[in-house]
């Protein structure tokens, strides 16, 4: 072999080291596509999710102090209801699949009476059992992978996730069991720009899904120091019997009548 054969021939190898590394790289690189199958495998699996058709999970919300025990029950695909009861009174807010409804007492509202546009596409992603990385693509969401960030302490994957309406929400992954650890919005809320941030913990497993059992949730318009709204689940149930009648809303009463003042003739 020439000195000459010997230098090409480390010249291509040298090329093609150098070519190999950026292949190399760019295969070990995560997609979106891969983290929400890894995700989704560690919660339980695509099959595991998909056998659930209705959960009830019961709890206690505390609000600057205050304690409200809730109910929250869930029909595939797309049915919810929420129950919180303050001081006595409960509020209820559901979903049938087209209305969003509530009944507000400690508003002074004790009939039912339908959400306003706004509050229904809210109250959808409640309804959104399976979490919104499962099948994005059948919400109209696209996903995008933003790189990785620490949360807390915790190396974490971040995945943004645009909606058709503009809403845009940032879900981080934890890197070593990669379930979701926390979710940042940004939304328009009566036409003001809302970031709201919830932080998820307290995995346990239930029927072979890993599913959180607390939530903190806080918003931009929130004072600085003030804590969260938290939500700890005491009960989860899957796989319940749960009547479609729950989800529907009630017929609001007829007005009583009323005899005018000196009676008849």
């Amino acid at each position: 072999m020439t000195s000459r054969t010997f230098w090409s021939l480390a010249s291509a190898l040298a090329l093609i080291a150098t070519l190999a590394v950026p292949a190399l790289a760019q295969e070990g690189e995560p997609t979106a596509e891969s983290l929400i199958e890894k995700s989704l495998e560690a919660m339980g699996g695509r099959d595991t999710l998909e056998s659930v058709e209705s959960a009830r999970i019961t709890g206690t919300m505390n609000m600057g102090g205050m304690e409200a025990p809730f109910l929250y029950e869930w029909k595939a695909p797309d049915k919810v209801r929420i129950e919180f009861t303050i001081q006595g009174m409960t509020g209820t807010q559901a979903f049938d699949g087209e209305t969003g409804w509530m009944v507000m007492p400690f508003m002074g509202k004790t009939d039912p009476e339908k959400m306003a546009p706004e509050d229904t596409e809210q109250i959808k992603d409640d309804a959104d059992f399976r979490g919104p990385l499962y099948d994005p693509e059948s919400k109209g969401y696209t996903v995008e992978f933003m790189g990785e960030e620490d949360v807390e302490g915790t190396p974490a994957y971040k995945l943004k996730l645009s909606k058709e309406n503009g809403d845009v929400s940032y879900i981080y992954l934890d890197k070593d069991y990669m379930l979701e650890i926390r979710q940042e919005d940004d939304r328009t809320i009566r036409g003001q720009k809302m970031e709201m941030e919830t932080t998820v913990g307290d995995y346990k497993e239930v029927d072979g899904l890993m599913l959180a059992h607390s939530r903190e949730m806080r918003n931009s318009a929130m004072p600085e120091g003030q804590a969260g709204q938290t939500m700890i689940f005491d009960k989860v149930e899957l796989n319940v019997d749960i009547p479609d009648e729950r989800f529907e809303m009630p017929e609001v009463p007829a007005p009583e009548e009323t005899e005018p003042e000196g009676g008849g003739r």
